[in-house]
């Protein structure tokens, strides 16, 4: 067998109603629904430059709504009405619902308005999950 490299992957986009507790690698077009800075820490004028900007982000698609945890420059992007393509997004546990993140392996791109009305009485981060710890007989 030849040693082919294994090319990039074309992007799979999923829809938010796919998303599930602890899965990675998400590629998704969302719409922006709302935006509210819930930490604002460091000050412009102090010796620390790095501010450290987090905002909760209601974002979604025609199959639902889920919050996203918009860090530092991606704040600035999430306004509402915007489109933006979350590439390879995950989800974190807060609190028992599901978040949507953006770490340093991912990106979040503005790109041009979606057709589609977002689905806003689906909103996946309502739902409770409990841990549960299976033990193997």
């Amino acid at each position: 067998m030849a040693d082919s490299k294994p090319g990039m992957r074309k992007p799979v986009f999923v829809k938010v109603d796919q998303l599930k507790p602890g899965t990675t690698g998400h590629t998704l077009t969302l719409k922006v629904v709302s935006s509210n800075t819930v930490l604002q820490k460091g000050r412009p004028d102090g010796p620390q430059v790095r501010q450290m900007r987090i905002a909760e982000c209601v974002v979604g698609d025609e199959t639902g709504v889920v919050v996203f945890t918009a860090r530092n420059e991606q704040v600035d992007m999430m306004k509402p009405g915007t489109t933006v393509i979350l590439r390879n997004a995950k989800i974190d546990m807060y609190r028992g619902s599901m978040r949507l993140a953006v770490d340093k392996w991912g990106r979040v791109e503005v790109t041009d308005a979606a057709d589609f009305e977002v689905k806003e009485d689906n909103n996946l981060s309502l739902v409770e999950y409990e841990l549960v710890n299976v033990v193997e007989e």
